[in-house]
């Protein structure tokens, strides 16, 4: 046993409440979204009522949503305009910001859900399309059982803080980067 794995089992002996976690999934590095989506299956599974906003993609852009949508206790909205860093249209990436933190909101607020998933959050914020103060006070005011999981790149350092665990997910090798491989069906989308 590691000097870290005996740390965690004897930390795990003493913990003795629970609570909804805020968690962050962020970096440059492929597999935020996979990691957050992999958690909602987990939750599927127990029979938790799971939200899924995606902030960036396009309806037909999302492979996820065919396949979440065959179970009952999911609700997967898909409200970006376009996966893209560049905007063409910066008011109009706003407005749909705007509507998914909407949509982000209600869920947060409906006692039905578990668990809610805020896909590309970070990103959004990152461009200053939604008031960070406003996201923040809806994170830190939520109910006291509910999980949310924010990922993306460019997690602001005041949502990092109020996290309750913070991936950075780390690029060491990319096919596209390095290889000039196109994203792949299946495996980026």
């Amino acid at each position: 046993m590691t000097t870290s794995e005996a740390c965690c089992e004897h930390k795990q002996e003493h913990a003795v409440s629970t609570k909804g976690l805020l968690i962050v999934f962020t970096g440059s590095g492929k597999g935020k979204t996979t990691a957050a989506f992999g958690m909602a299956l987990r939750a599927i599974g127990h029979n938790m009522q799971v939200g899924i906003v995606q902030f960036i993609k396009k309806k037909q852009d999302s492979s996820e949503k065919a396949v979440f949508g065959r179970f009952g206790n999911i609700d997967f909205q898909v409200i970006g305009d376009g996966f893209t860093w560049i905007t063409q249209d910066r008011e109009r990436d706003i407005i749909t910001a705007k509507r998914a933190w909407n949509e982000s909101e209600r869920m947060i607020g409906d006692p039905r859900y578990e668990l809610v998933i805020l896909d590309e959050l970070n990103l959004v914020l990152k461009y200053g399309y939604l008031d960070l103060a406003r996201v923040l006070e809806t994170l830190i005011r939520r109910r006291s059982g509910l999980h949310v999981v924010v990922t993306g790149r460019h997690a602001p350092r005041e949502l990092v803080r109020i996290a309750d665990l913070v991936s950075d997910i780390t690029s060491i090798k990319h096919p596209y980067h390095e290889q000039g491989i196109k994203a792949q069906k299946g495996i980026e989308f």
